[in-house]
């Protein structure tokens, strides 16, 4: 690993960045482990709204992660559902 603090590490073999500074939360999406990029902060975000709907929370919680992350349209149930499991794991209130 190259680099510092002040101009950011990268990997001295391929120039990415060096597995132990990747902070993508990884969840599982229709048995396959996913990385959704600010996760956190997405959850936090909803978390802010105080919804109590699951289907709204959903809702919130998709719009803001294809904001920052490609989801397939395919797939968008399944990306909902496995986003509302980690948002209700992270202390989120849902509702019905």
């Amino acid at each position: 690993m190259g680099g510092n603090d002040q101009d950011g590490y990268y990997c001295t073999i391929c120039g990415g960045i060096p597995p132990d500074k990747i902070t993508t939360k990884k969840i599982l999406i229709d048995g396959k482990e996913t990385g959704i990029d600010q996760l956190d902060w997405i959850i936090a975000e909803v978390r802010k709204l105080n919804l109590s709907e699951d289907t709204v929370i959903t809702e919130e919680l998709l719009k803001r992660t294809r904001a920052l992350n490609y989801v397939p349209t395919k797939k968008a149930k399944e990306y909902g559902e496995a986003l509302l499991t980690e948002y209700k794991k992270s202390g989120g209130v849902t509702g019905a």
